[in-house]
């Protein structure tokens, strides 16, 4: 039984049997990696952000295409957005739609420099009028059964103009119609430096639930949860309504699984086997040679096998034969000498 701790996630018409999501990671988080969360227990999974100017520039004969990939049995799956212009906006989220694409996530949030320059990501946070115009255009160009969240950080930077700025966003993206809103607990200028603050994340539930009167708009709080115990501590002292699993389950998708256990009150499973571990690596590269070919598969996999690495007791050794892996027969070679 789901939900035994926390009730399900509801967002728009999208009902999720567990408050628990996959955050889109850059570079990561493509169709391979999305499959695996779900198998352990991920209710939702979100793709890597896209620029909307790539997303219209795909055609359906160029390779770039396989980031668009959707199956049936992948759904619900949601895309992420960047941008800076609300017409590209528009139309690259159309496009996602026409993919397969149920939700999407519009991304005010990311921290990248050469991003924020670009007045893309979250160089958003600190032009709220620009970024509310966005997501109202989006929800009208939508269907309604479709959901469109918004990511946030809890501000550009810790001065009280960000800090001002942000609840002004929050304010004008629940009144244009947003079904959904997850903040990272750092400013943009922080990106990944010091700790998330929770705290922030409470005030932000407080804000949507009760000076909104929006209960019906639920906040994901991501930042920090890397063991199923702070996601439960997260949750209970901040009352979001859901969890974004995002650096954590690079290379440990098994953080889902006993993420789950420890939301329906179950007991956490121990960390995986050496022969489990196998297992799931070597179906996650199967899964990619399916999806790119074997040559630009093992290229793409090199990076998960640096992550996979980090759980195995002689991690160097193995993240070394990872790195200089450049054939499919040898990755299958390392995991038989490794695992």
């Amino acid at each position: 039984m789901s939900g035994l701790l926390f009730p399900p996630l509801k967002i728009g018409n999208l009902l999720l049997d567990a408050p628990l999501i996959q955050a889109p990671l850059s570079g990561y988080s493509d169709a391979p990696m999305r499959r695996l969360a779900r198998k352990f227990g991920a209710s939702f999974a979100l793709c890597e952000v896209f620029l909307d100017q790539f997303v219209l520039s795909v055609s359906k004969r160029s390779k770039s295409r396989l980031y668009l990939d959707v199956r049936e049995s992948d759904k619900p799956a949601g895309a992420q957005l960047m941008g800076s212009s609300s017409d590209e906006f528009v139309s690259a989220a159309l496009k996602l739609l026409e993919c397969g694409f149920e939700l999407i996530d519009l991304n005010f949030a990311c921290p990248v420099k050469k991003v924020v320059g670009k007045s893309r990501g979250g160089y958003l946070v600190s032009d709220p009028v620009r970024a509310i115009n966005i997501a109202k255009r989006v929800r009208e160009a939508l269907p309604m059964s479709i959901p469109v969240t918004v990511k946030l950080r809890r501000g550009f930077d810790d001065s009280e103009g960000s800090r001002e700025s942000f609840w002004e966003l929050l304010d004008g993206l629940i009144d244009v119609g947003i079904n959904g809103v997850a903040v990272h607990g750092r400013t943009v200028v922080q990106r990944y430096q010091g700790t998330a603050d929770w705290t922030f994340l409470a005030d932000v539930k407080e804000f949507v639930s009760v000076k909104k009167g929006r209960p019906d708009v639920p906040v994901v709080g991501c930042g920090d949860l890397f063991s199923a115990e702070t996601v439960i501590k997260r949750m209970r002292e901040s009352g979001v309504d859901g969890v974004a699993l995002a650096r954590g389950i690079i290379g440990n998708p098994w953080l889902f699984k006993q993420t789950r256990e420890a939301m329906e009150g179950r007991p956490i499973s121990p960390p995986p086997t050496l022969a489990e571990q196998k297992e799931v690596i070597a179906t996650h590269f199967r899964d990619a040679v399916e999806l790119y070919g074997e040559r630009r598969a093992t290229t793409v996999m090199r990076k998960f096998g640096v992550a996979y690495s980090k759980l195995h007791p002689d991690s160097e050794k193995v993240r070394m034969a990872f790195v200089l892996c450049k054939t499919a027969e040898r990755w299958f070679e390392i995991l038989d000498e490794f695992y």
